[in-house]
């Protein structure tokens, strides 16, 4: 059973008595500067509070420093103390944060207002369906980390937990379970990651108690002996292992603990066994410097006590998936009772403690992301270091940019709780909700306060969309500009909006290109556009025609596509052929521009920059390879020596046969997404235009892509209809010549 104890009078003493009782208590942990902080803080709590109750019928004043004398124990600062016993001031509006900040310092100030959004929140029942229950009691606890700036205020809200769950034995059995069963699912979990085994281990303990009664008090009786002396058989066993291994020249860190009654009944459950068949009822921790050591640790714990058959691990040897290295075995130790041992070097036991192998990170539930990790492994080091340092503003100072968030956690009106970006706005979080919510979205009320829609959210806020049943998205919406929306999520919805809401008539136009283009090619038959819809990755035929329609596919494709199946068919009811169109040639070396003043000398394109009819071009005189024709704005030619200059010489464009082709270079970048690729190239098709080499490049970081095409053109005025209908296309951000 567990056996609380407390620094304070009887219940019968009043408030005053229980007050004066426990700052007599606290002197010999702090100096008399703190201690005298500490009892100011008392008063002002007494001013605040008065003589009211809480729910389990104790004053608040008592609620409040059996919370405060938890967190002594823990050995925490004279600000976690009076933090706590500060907590609920601000909610009686008697006292504003500003003027705590004044009478006891910023810090102090902060802890209380983060502990007071902490207690709006707690104090909400959520509606969450069965099957979301896990997720969101994860992010609650994630919610609790990302509202505190200060691990300390996270300390307090435990220790105020394990005093509610001491106090709740007279609550009503309703209330009683609901408060046991959030401390299981939340708080308990979130001791266990920051490492707070002392108070971990009486929540769930507790909870147990109040859960399974039943089955709390057989185990208890089980065990048949007392926690305490359960503690001093471990404290012997830790002299007689220290002992010996002083003798065998090993250095050694042991620590130990009774298994608390939680963990034996979760252990039972798991395994299905009785209570006869758990070794680990009493355990050990043995850490040393070397993997050698480690061995030679085992040598001596086997030397002492019989090892039990079947009951050895070899971690080290053979690793868990998660890399978790360690020796495991059990013995019967001193009066024949079973005692599981770990052994393990100070590294393995920081990666099981702060790394992927952390335990809460293997036995909870999976799914948690690196940057929430990170922030836990912070707090867990700060914990380990506050004792280290005199000042531990310094320790906090230390560590404060690895405490930065990148996540927020708000809340729904029904207490759901939402994770996003840091950043994000009321916009963003609408867009979360449902993809409707954000489309009808016409404002935003923020802790009751309505606020701007490009309002930059905090963890803990509540956050209510108001919506009208006719609103829409505005194109304002998707400028960067205005600061609207900051997740992707919510800008691709906002787009696909847009793109859906002239479907009808994009259809129409979509059905009536294709139409007209079957018809254009003769092709007599044609399948139902459903049968269509698979060859260009559309579930459905409408869906394809309205991507006609809006100019994403190309009208072209899909009709040869329509011609293919019949297209022997209709060769052979061609009457005669009909006469072949005169064959496309390459430019030739010569004859494509006039050299002034100079005949019959021998040209060649530059390839640098390729030169098309119509384009300004001058000439360079080579040495051995005649007149290279180059743009008037290519690089290379701009940027010749002044000796190389005086090579230049004027050339004009003579008369060509007007199906003489120019190679040139396109750059295309775009948004990166399916189907681009396809998409440019079937305007390239429905051009009639050779292409005669590609190039692209996925830049994932900006989710772009870069696409050069070199291509076989007539002149520049096909360069200039190629380049507009690429423009026209969905995602392409930029269109060029490549020089």
């Amino acid at each position: 059973m567990v056996k609380p104890t407390y620094n304070l009078p009887d219940q019968d003493a009043d408030d005053g008595t229980a007050i004066a009782h426990w700052l007599r208590s606290i002197q010999a942990h702090y100096s008399e500067e703190e201690s005298a902080r500490i009892a100011e803080a008392c008063q002002a709590m007494a001013e605040c509070h008065g003589d009211r109750h809480v729910d389990t019928g104790e004053t608040h004043v008592r609620h409040a420093v059996s919370t405060a004398d938890i967190l002594l124990g823990l050995r925490m600062d004279d600000e976690t103390l009076i933090a706590a016993l500060l907590n609920g001031c601000l909610a009686r509006g008697d006292i504003t944060e500003a003027q705590l900040g004044e009478r006891f310092g910023p810090g102090i100030a902060r802890m209380v207002g983060d502990l007071a959004r902490i207690g709006q929140i707690a104090s909400i029942d959520a509606v969450i369906a069965e099957k979301d229950q896990p997720q969101h009691e994860e992010n609650l606890r994630r919610l609790l980390l990302g509202i505190a700036e200060d691990v300390r205020v996270v300390l307090v809200v435990l220790a105020e937990r394990v005093h509610l769950m001491r106090a709740i034995k007279d609550l009503e059995p309703g209330r009683r379970t609901k408060l046991a069963r959030d401390t299981q699912r939340v708080y308990a979990p979130l001791a266990n990651r920051l490492g707070i085994w002392q108070i971990k281990w009486e929540l769930e303990d507790l909870t147990l108690r109040y859960l399974q009664p039943g089955e709390y008090k057989r185990i208890a009786k089980l065990l048949s002996e007392r926690r305490g002396e359960r503690e001093q058989y471990i404290a012997g066993v830790i002299q007689t292992l220290r002992e010996k291994f002083a003798e065998a020249k090993i250095e050694a860190e042991i620590t130990g603990r009774p298994k608390h009654i939680f963990s034996i009944w979760k252990k039972m459950q798991r395994k299905g066994v009785d209570i006869a068949e758990i070794f680990d009822l009493r355990a050990v921790r043995i850490m040393v410097h070397t993997v050698a050591d480690c061995y030679a640790a085992l040598g001596v714990v086997h030397g002492l006590w019989k090892h039990i058959p079947k009951e050895f691990d070899d971690y080290i040897a053979t690793p868990k998936g998660n890399m978790y290295r360690s020796l495991h075995t059990a013995v019967i130790g001193p009066e024949d009772k079973s005692l599981e041992v770990q052994i393990r070097t100070y590294d393995m036991h920081r990666h099981a403690e702060y790394g992927v192998a952390a335990h809460w990170a293997y036995k909870e539930a999976k799914g948690h992301d690196a940057e929430f990790q990170r922030r836990v492994v912070w707090m867990r080091n700060w914990l380990e270091l506050k004792n280290e340092s005199d000042n531990v503003a310094n320790v906090m100072e230390r560590f404060k940019a690895e405490l930065e968030p990148v996540h927020i956690y708000v809340l729904t009106p029904q207490s759901k709780v939402v994770e996003l970006p840091k950043g994000s706005t009321p916009l963003d979080f609408a867009y979360a909700i449902h993809s409707e919510v954000g489309n009808r979205c016409r404002g935003a009320r923020v802790n009751d306060r309505i606020v701007p829609l490009n309002y930059r959210l905090n963890s803990g806020d509540m956050v209510e969309i108001l919506t009208q049943k006719n609103a829409a998205p505005s194109r304002d919406w998707l400028s960067p500009h205005h600061g609207y929306l900051t997740t992707a999520r919510a800008r691709n919805r906002v787009r696909q909006w847009f793109k859906q809401q002239s479907f009808d008539q994009h259809l129409q136009n979509g059905r009536t290109a294709l139409e007209r283009e079957i018809a254009r090619l003769g092709i007599v038959e044609k399948p139902h556009p459903d049968e269509l819809a698979p060859r260009f990755n559309f579930k459905r035929g409408e869906d394809m025609l309205a991507a006609i329609g809006r100019g994403d596919l190309a009208v072209g494709l899909v009709a040869r596509k329509v011609g293919e199946p019949k297209a022997e068919e209709a060769k052979a009811k061609e009457p005669a052929p009909k006469p072949r169109a005169p064959a496309r040639h390459r430019a030739s070396p010569t004859g494509d521009v006039v050299v002034e003043g100079v005949d019959d000398l021998m040209t060649h394109m530059a390839q640098c920059c390729k030169p098309v009819p119509h384009d300004p071009i001058v000439g360079f005189v080579t040495r051995g390879r005649g007149v290279s024709i180059h743009r008037k704005s290519c690089n290379n030619v701009r940027h010749l020596p002044p000796e190389e200059a005086e090579r230049l010489i004027d050339v004009r464009w003579a008369d060509q046969p007007a199906e003489t082709t120019y190679p040139v270079d396109l750059l295309v970048i775009a948004s990166d997404r399916k189907g681009l690729l396809r998409d440019v190239t079937s305007i390239f098709s429905d051009d009639d235009v050779d292409v005669l080499g590609v190039n692209t490049h996925s830049e994932r970081s900006t989710d772009t892509a870069s696409m050069r095409f070199t291509i076989e053109v007539r002149d520049m005025r096909q360069v200039a209809r190629l380049t507009g209908k690429l423009q026209q296309l969905p995602e392409v951000l930029s269109v060029r010549r490549s020089l």
